[in-house]
């Protein structure tokens, strides 16, 4: 039986038998910046102290992230932070050192500079974690102090540390760090098209993915439509695809040629109804009473809509069309504009919206080639610092992962506390 987009989406992704609830999770599908490196981690953690720093260092800091699949990041987060008692001294960080001077000037590992956004401690990027165990004015260490949350719909993994709570709902009272990766674009929404009589919803048949035309859109949708996607005059971009291949896909925003499905879209021209992932968003920073809210997703702008849509779908390690059976992943491009302004409301604090490349480099990530005399001084050193750049290239990459765009979200902090250069100039001004 056809039903609205959202409906559908919600059983195939979140029902009983729904695609991120059962299985093996989204990591045996497709590659997210929480898949591809550890780097991605090893950024969020200098953003962990940066933040715990302004906040004050409270005696009880949240790390809550939302949509948190089988717990991969906050597994990463918490051995990094030092709760599970490991060193933290690993042996082998992403952390990429800020480059000093040309290829060729002397740098050793004990020289590389203070990271401006982590006081606390000189980053070799070489081999070393965060020194959690430091304290600041008589502080107590954050790793006493860190309280992680997984908010997931699947079931909590048998193997995840116990230390690290798992719900299905966002916490209330957050202080800390509010983490949305790659989740906004599985929240589900409806699709319309707009027909002689005005704007329809499309009706899509959840065993066979065949959409037909439905009833007029709604009033509020109808509102969204036209604050939030203008009616399409040949700008705009035609959504890229990730190429199929045999090895995972990263969900990457564009740069990959136009894969071809076998699912031909009505002839029409077709919206992406974002109204439920700005209530979503709003949910969410309603839920940080002081900190920040970082929504990671790959989107557009009002500016630059797409202009026949980007819903698609995602089964083991292959693009695949968009049929919401429960079989495969089936997401769409966020707009993030809207979201920041939804989110904005609720917080009262300005946001700031960039790419990853933007976000990663402000916290260390650059990837940036080691200069070459460490080859030299520290052989093992360079060939691991070389690894920890490749790791990172990928990552900022602006044609693949490092095109995803951040939004920085401060609750009850100013935009000027957060990391310098964490976002660039990007225009997201709301229309008037």
């Amino acid at each position: 039986m056809a039903m609205r987009w959202h409906q559908a989406m919600e059983r195939a992704l979140y029902g009983t038998d729904g695609f991120f609830v059962s299985g093996a999770g989204p990591a045996a599908h497709f590659r997210t910046s929480v898949h591809a490196s550890p780097v991605f981690a090893d950024a969020l953690l200098r953003l962990i102290h940066h933040l715990d720093g302004v906040l004050g260092h409270p005696s009880v800091f949240d790390v809550v992230d939302v949509g948190a699949g089988r717990g991969e990041l906050l597994r990463a987060l918490f051995v990094g932070v030092g709760v599970s008692g490991e060193p933290t001294r690993s042996g082998r960080s992403g952390l990429i050192p800020a480059r000093v001077g040309s290829p060729e000037t002397p740098t050793t590992t004990a020289t590389v500079r203070p990271s401006p956004v982590n006081p606390l401690k000189i980053t070799t990027g070489y081999g070393d974690s965060y020194a959690s165990d430091v304290t600041v004015g008589g502080s107590v260490p954050l790793a006493q102090r860190v309280r992680f949350t997984a908010v997931e719909l699947a079931p909590r993994p048998d193997d995840l540390p116990e230390q690290i709570a798992w719900t299905d709902r966002i916490p209330a009272g957050v202080t800390g760090l509010l983490l949305a990766t790659e989740w906004l674009d599985n929240v589900p929404l409806d699709l319309a098209v707009h027909t002689g009589t005005g704007w329809h919803y499309l009706l899509v048949d959840p065993t066979s993915g065949e959409e037909t035309i439905g009833e007029p859109v709604g009033r509020a949708d109808l509102d969204w439509i036209s604050t939030w996607w203008p009616s399409s005059t040949g700008s705009g971009f035609r959504a890229a695809r990730p190429a199929q291949g045999s090895s995972l896909t990263a969900r990457s925003r564009s740069g990959c040629p136009e894969t071809p499905t076998d699912r031909t879209p009505l002839p029409l021209e077709r919206v992406e109804i974002g109204r439920n992932r700005d209530e979503a968003w709003a949910d969410a920073v309603g839920n940080v009473e002081r900190g920040l809210a970082l929504a990671v997703d790959y989107g557009h702008l009002r500016a630059e809509r797409p202009v026949d849509g980007t819903l698609t779908g995602y089964r083991a390690g292959r693009q695949v069309p968009p049929v919401p059976d429960g079989s495969c992943d089936v997401t769409a491009h966020v707009a993030m504009d809207s979201v920041a302004s939804a989110g904005e409301r609720v917080a009262r604090c300005a946001y700031l919206l960039g790419s990853q490349r933007d976000g990663l480099r402000a916290l260390g990530a650059d990837g940036g080639r080691p200069p070459l005399s460490l080859a030299v001084s520290d052989p093992a050193g360079y060939v691991r610092a070389l690894a920890a750049a490749s790791a990172a290239a990928e990552l900022t990459d602006a044609a693949g992962l490092g095109g995803h765009l951040w939004l920085w979200q401060p609750v009850g902090l100013s935009a000027d506390r957060l990391p310098a250069g964490c976002a660039g100039p990007i225009d997201t001004a709301a229309p008037s």
